[in-house]
């Protein structure tokens, strides 16, 4: 009977974890969350907000971006010479909701066609000089980064 507790005694013994091995183990688990934690951490690069300043624009502003078409109004009023144009669209249902939006900001959008390509042009604005145009244009792009200058043909 002696000999069969001594025998147990020596299984629990010999099985029993050292102090050593929960420490290696503890600083495993440390490692590792210490490199999961700096990959996880990404650098953003810090924001630069630009104000927006109109200046006083020239007859050569921008002049490249103008583009001259024949247009046919769809909805809304008439227009005149010099158009802002936020949206460019071949399915007329995408111009509408465009215009709807300037609408409720304000603007007197309207949705006019180019009969030569079939594009719905959403126009925000409309004016007869070519300089209130471009500030508008210069406004509207803090919006609508890709809006440009008509210029309408009869």
């Amino acid at each position: 009977m002696m000999g069969v507790a001594f025998v147990a005694a020596l299984a629990l013994v010999s099985c029993k974890s050292s102090e050593s091995s929960y420490k290696k183990a503890y600083e495993k688990a440390k490692a590792q969350e210490l490199t999961r934690s700096e990959s996880d951490q990404v650098e953003t690069p810090p924001v630069t907000v630009t104000p927006v300043v109109t200046t006083p624009v020239t007859q050569a502003d921008n002049a490249d971006n103008d583009r001259q078409e024949r247009l046919t109004v769809m909805n809304g009023g008439t227009l005149k010479a010099f158009n802002v144009v936020c949206g460019s669209f071949s399915n007329v249902d995408n111009a509408n909701n465009l215009r709807n939006t300037l609408v409720a900001k304000g603007y007197s959008a309207q949705v006019a066609q180019n009969p030569e390509t079939g594009m719905y042009r959403v126009i925000a604005s409309s004016f007869d000089d070519r300089a209130s145009a471009v500030n508008s244009r210069n406004l509207l792009r803090s919006t609508y980064p890709d809006a440009w200058l008509l210029y309408r043909t009869y």
